[in-house]
């Protein structure tokens, strides 16, 4: 799947006002004598700034001011507010602060700040409303929209009301954090300067890259632990049947074939005519789908992506996968130059805008990579080659995306269907009658769509 460009902003912090009192400190140095949590430093403002290169957090412990470089791959600005906080900080003294704006660097055990963030996390599940009532009423309860109760609710309205709640949650959940200091050596990694904190060096690495940890910096603990997952999830893999097992190690925002259903379909879809001289994976993520295309007897695939983490991540694959013969990673907005037999695309299935750059894999805002491969596919494929498109019509069961635009957009871009093959997924969620988007997943089909360019023939109405 298509992964994002990593060129990107990540909003600043505040303005310094370092200009009096004593030097600020780096972040693992707490001043002696001056207990973490210490009152003095409540409802301080951040000190720290963007230096130009990296947005910045500043706070005060003890009436000396701190900074330290602020670090958020998800693109999460800098806390106006920090106060330091320990072993000795309740769980509702710290859920009161974040719901206040109020940010707090964990000084204590590491396994008691992840504790305290479960217990912050139950607190914001309780505190979600699912139904109002008026002032006095003593009849039931009004649904409120994003509850599945509320039977006038459009999916769509469910779906970005979910995804609001989703952002607040991780919002207030995002400002419990923990300090990073430099390791021991460049390419070491940073570590956490607590007490029983893990080794968190190569998960950084993997995500940051060798030698971009030599300073000081805070990051928040919900953060910290999406990076050990994907630091785990990248060195176990991911087995893929249609490989006979074998595993793809996913990179750090780089999407994972965690859901094999759609590579289950690129196996089992006949290739058509030429397609074993060449053919092009657009958006090639992991690699998954090149690697496989090239063990189905294709003698060359470019896979294509704009990410350097895909890139990489693409070329270690094919490379385990004892394909990198046949598989030219290449770097491309979309398509590489030439023509092909047979192009294969799994774009991002939702139209939406990502909240955060790492989900721009999940996320396509207006459906931009969809249209720019269906316009172009004409373009790039060999005379009687075929285009295959990978898409899940959960946008269609969202209200997002209607079938008729789908179709539209393939007429549009001068391609008639000459097939569809499709499956249903075989994920957890769709079938939690929990899930709040339950409904929609539970009707959900992946589909390989077949194309081809026109050549005379009519405009196709496959539903």
């Amino acid at each position: 799947m298509h992964t994002p460009d990593p060129r990107r902003t990540t909003a600043a912090g505040t303005t310094a006002n370092g200009d009096t009192g004593p030097a600020p400190s780096a972040v693992s140095a707490p001043p002696p004598g001056a207990p973490a949590g210490d009152a003095r430093a409540a409802g301080s403002p951040a000190t720290g700034a963007d230096d130009g290169d990296h947005p910045r957090v500043g706070w005060t412990e003890g009436e000396v001011p701190h900074t330290a470089r602020w670090r958020s791959e998800s693109g999460a600005p800098a806390p106006r507010r920090v106060v330091a906080g320990d072993d000795r900080m309740t769980a509702d003294a710290a859920y009161k602060l974040v719901c206040e704006g109020t940010a707090v660097l964990w000084r204590g055990d590491y396994h008691n700040a992840r504790q305290l963030l479960q217990a912050m996390a139950r607190r914001a599940d309780r505190k979600r409303p699912a139904r109002k009532r008026r002032r006095g009423a003593t009849g039931p309860a009004t649904p409120v929209a994003g509850d599945q109760g509320a039977p006038d609710e459009s999916p769509a309205r469910a779906f970005h009301l979910h995804r609001k709640a989703q952002a607040q949650r991780a919002r207030l959940l995002g400002m419990l954090l923990v300090p990073l200091e430099p390791g021991p050596d460049a390419d070491a990694g940073p570590r956490v300067p607590l007490r029983r904190a893990p080794d968190v060096g190569a998960a950084c690495r993997e995500a940051w890259g060798a030698g971009d940890a030599a300073e000081p910096a805070v990051i928040s603990l919900r953060e910290l632990l999406g990076l050990i997952g994907a630091h785990e999830w990248r060195r176990k893999g991911v087995p893929i049947p249609a490989l006979g097992g074998e595993r793809v190690h996913a990179y750090y925002g780089v999407f994972s074939p965690v859901r094999g259903e759609y590579v289950d379909l690129v196996a089992e879809a006949p290739l058509p005519a030429g397609a074993p001289e060449v053919a092009f994976d657009i958006g090639t993520g992991t690699g998954v789908l090149a690697a496989l295309l090239a063990r189905r007897g294709v003698r060359r695939v470019v896979a294509t992506d704009q990410d350097p983490r895909a890139l990489a991540c693409a070329r270690e694959n094919a490379a385990r996968l004892g394909v990198a013969e046949r598989v030219e990673v290449r770097a491309a907005d979309l398509f590489p130059p030439g023509r092909a037999p047979l192009v294969v695309c799994n774009p991002p299935w939702v139209p939406a805008r990502p909240s955060s750059p790492v989900e721009y894999a999940v996320y396509d805002p207006d459906s931009r990579m969809l249209r720019g491969f269906l316009d172009g596919l004409a373009a790039h494929l060999a005379p009687g080659g075929e285009g295959w498109l990978i898409l899940s019509d959960l946008a269609e069961h969202l209200g997002l995306r209607t079938r008729a635009e789908l179709l539209h957009l393939v007429d549009a871009a001068g391609l008639r269907v000459l097939d569809r093959l499709d499956t249903r997924p075989r994920h957890g969620r769709a079938t939690d009658p929990t899930d709040p988007l339950h409904a929609a997943r539970a009707a959900e089909v992946t589909s390989l769509w077949r194309l081809t360019a026109i050549s005379g023939a009519p405009p196709s109405d496959t539903a």
